[in-house]
């Protein structure tokens, strides 16, 4: 039986937040390091099924990398810088 651990782990919530975001991209790396070990829930592979379908229908209604690109830069140029 795994054991369960503490939500946030010991001494957490005493580091910055720089430390926490650190914290947590190394341990979605150790966990990213091995893909097929991740489980996809259902819904998330019938979400794909979906979009493709979409896809195969209409396949002139997405957008390129380059338009999505340009649209999110903008969209981050108008947020307030974080402090």
């Amino acid at each position: 039986m795994v054991q369960k651990l503490p939500n946030p782990p010991p001494g957490f919530d005493q580091l910055s937040v720089q430390e926490r975001l650190e914290y947590l991209e190394s341990l979605w790396d150790h966990i990213a390091a091995k893909p097929e070990s991740v489980p996809v829930p259902d819904w998330h592979l019938q979400l794909i099924e979906e979009r493709l379908d979409q896809n195969r229908t209409h396949p002139q209604g997405g957008r390129t990398w380059d338009e999505f690109r340009d649209e999110l830069r903008a969209r981050l140029r108008q947020r307030k810088p974080c402090r």
